[in-house]
């Protein structure tokens, strides 16, 4: 069974677009690097907050390759998503032939059929590569639920199963899923704004989007949480909480480049169909970094 990279904290790094909506490979590498320094474990590319579903597949190929280029012995362990399996199957060698650490494996975009289909979809990710793999579980956003029972299930067939992004919202879950496998898979927070709660439920890790803009806190928020250490976990936690919710509405792609744009790391250009925000929404969120801005605690790395 191979070793888990999926860990500690771990940026869904967002992919940085030109004006003409070319891929900025330039500022990715420095913005994979710049996290890395501030105490991340590893960058996960091409997921829900890389935009993955607007990228051809060429561009994610080159995209790994930058990423494997800057981050040096640190983890690369994008999103395999596609529409059909034959294609995310074709992702998945292309990724570690590219020298990737290990795969996020997502349900098929689009598609929402029954759970036998899905677990075929997977089954065929899971078995195209040797690396570890992390399921990503985001009903919500795919339609498809990966309960704690189908977990088991493919964790029974698949060594190379050994972790679970979950992002259902319900803490339960994890508690779930540790009743059901111990510690045979790891299970990392999915969603920014129930860090604590989940971290308290047994996640050992978070796959993390603030921490795009604001990395030393996110990690030190993580620590704290891990280490038990409540009352200084609580301080950060509802300084934080207002960021931390931009995660969790479906612009939260905009919203997140928007935050990136107003620390100095990186801007708002999305690839269409999104548009960055605009009216009330623009103007609350504005508010909302205006203030954490205003009253940032000092964290120390």
């Amino acid at each position: 069974m191979p070793a888990s990279p999926f860990t500690h904290v771990l940026p869904a790094i967002t992919t940085p677009f030109r004006a003409d909506g070319s891929i900025d490979h330039d500022f990715l590498g420095r913005h994979a690097k710049w996290q890395l320094e501030h105490g991340c474990s590893g960058i996960i590319p091409l997921g829900s907050l890389g935009e993955g579903a607007t990228l051809d597949f060429d561009e994610k190929v080159a995209i790994l390759r930058t990423l494997v280029a800057a981050c040096g012995e640190k983890p690369v362990l994008p999103g395999i998503a596609a529409l059909s399996t034959r294609q995310a199957v074709a992702l998945a060698e292309a990724a570690a032939e590219a020298g990737c650490g290990g795969l996020m494996v997502l349900p098929p975009y689009v598609h929402k059929g029954e759970m036998r289909e899905m677990k075929a979809h997977v089954d065929a990710v899971l078995r195209a590569t040797a690396l570890p793999c992390m399921l990503y579980n985001n009903p919500p956003a795919y339609g498809t639920d990966f309960t704690a029972p189908f977990v088991a299930e493919l964790a029974g067939e698949h060594g190379n199963l050994v972790a679970v992004k979950e992002s259902s919202g319900d803490v339960r879950r994890i508690t779930a899923i540790k009743a059901a496998l111990g510690s045979r898979v790891d299970v990392l927070v999915g969603l920014d704004d129930i860090l604590v709660e989940g971290v308290a439920a047994g996640a050992t890790g978070w796959v993390a989007g603030l921490v795009n803009a604001f990395p030393t806190e996110s990690v030190r928020l993580f620590e704290l949480a891990r280490d038990g250490r409540s009352e200084q976990a609580s301080a950060l936690y509802r300084w934080f909480l207002p960021l931390l919710r931009l995660d969790t509405v479906p612009e939260f792609v905009q919203l997140i480049k928007l935050v990136q744009s107003k620390v100095g790391q990186g801007s708002e250009n999305v690839r269409l169909p999104r548009l960055p925000v605009d009216g009330g929404m623009r103007e609350c969120a504005l508010m909302a970094i205006e203030r954490a801005l205003a009253e940032r605690p000092e964290v120390r790395q």
